[in-house]
């Protein structure tokens, strides 16, 4: 039977393509975004025009804005929540903190509290591997400690991981977090390692590498994460936290050499110190998600890579 599945940040990049996969395949959707303008606004824009279809209704909404979220919500009670709004980066955190306690706090208990009214049969939330901070054992898994966030993002992403399980133990809310190992293609985010380097290279500007460039990323190509999600959608846990990544840690110098090659063009690097907030490796442990969830990810960072850059040039034609 299909579904009626309610997306927060349905205009932002994991958000549009859930919501294109939903649609695709005959559910309704549902989808709110506030539309701000951490970067631009257009690209949000161009994401939402590429998704829009019947089964679409789209409502500019700011989930900590309890009152409008729950009339938007009330005028058609979901089946299904995706949480993924949220203010993102963990270097702006630095720069603005009080924003992430209004939006990813704040807001993630907006949205608890009014899907404890309306009782939706499974609520999906996006986590994050920032959470697992200073853990020095790699790969990293949902088994472990992640009591050592450092930066305010992270922190904010734990929250939510323990606000979920209040609500799963005092009301049986059924919740599903995701941790997201650094997301990247098509349509993706400006400010993430992959969209900022090829636009600084195309610019002609330095590329910043922290602790020179010494840096391993576990980069999860955009379809497997969605994969993932959807999978998390459709099978309701009573109280579950899964890593999605593809356990698959490449060097970041190594990652640069690849958009060099897809650009043609060398990059000029700005060698740097260790940013506060950052870590030195991420690498995610999916075995729990391989068993429960049945993901598996499918693209290698040389696919994924060129599977972005086809979209690059193509949305970027006027840098060509």
């Amino acid at each position: 039977m299909p579904k009626t599945v309610f997306i927060t940040g349905v205009a932002g990049f994991i958000g549009s393509r859930v919501a294109e996969k939903l649609l695709a395949r005959g559910d309704k959707v549902i989808g709110i975004d506030n539309m701000n303008d951490y970067y631009p606004v257009s690209l949000k824009k161009a994401r939402l025009e590429r998704i829009q279809h019947p089964n679409l209704r789209f409502e500019l909404c700011d989930i900590a804005d309890y009152e409008k979220l729950r009339d938007t919500i009330r005028r058609e009670p979901p089946t299904h929540v995706c949480h993924l709004a949220a203010q993102a980066g963990v270097r702006y955190s630095l720069e603005n903190p009080f924003i992430y306690q209004k939006t990813n706090v704040e807001g993630f208990l907006n949205l608890l509290e009014i899907m404890r009214e309306f009782e939706p049969e499974n609520f999906v939330y996006a986590s994050s591997s920032s959470v697992y901070g200073k853990n020095k054992k790699t790969p990293f898994s949902v088994e472990d400690n992640v009591d050592m966030p450092i930066s305010l993002y992270a922190a904010t992403k734990k929250t939510s991981e323990l606000f979920a399980h209040v609500y799963h133990h005092l009301y049986g809310m059924k919740t599903t977090g995701l941790r997201f190992f650094t997301v990247y293609g098509p349509w993706g985010r400006p400010d993430m390692a992959c969209y900022k380097f090829a636009l600084l290279i195309m610019q002609g500007k330095p590329i910043p590498l922290f602790n020179n460039g010494d840096m391993y990323r576990d980069f999860t190509y955009i379809d497997d994460i969605v994969s993932g999600v959807l999978a998390s959608i459709d099978t309701p846990f009573d109280y579950e936290i899964f890593n999605l990544g593809n356990s698959k840690t490449e060097k970041l110098m190594s990652f640069v050499e690849l958009i060099e090659k897809y650009l043609g063009r060398e990059a000029r690097k700005d060698m740097l110190p260790m940013q506060p907030g950052d870590v030195h490796k991420t690498s995610a442990n999916i075995d729990k998600s391989r068993k429960l969830l049945g993901f598996q990810p499918q693209t290698g960072i040389k696919e994924g890579l060129k599977h972005f850059f086809d979209w690059f040039r193509d949305y970027h034609s006027d840098m060509f």
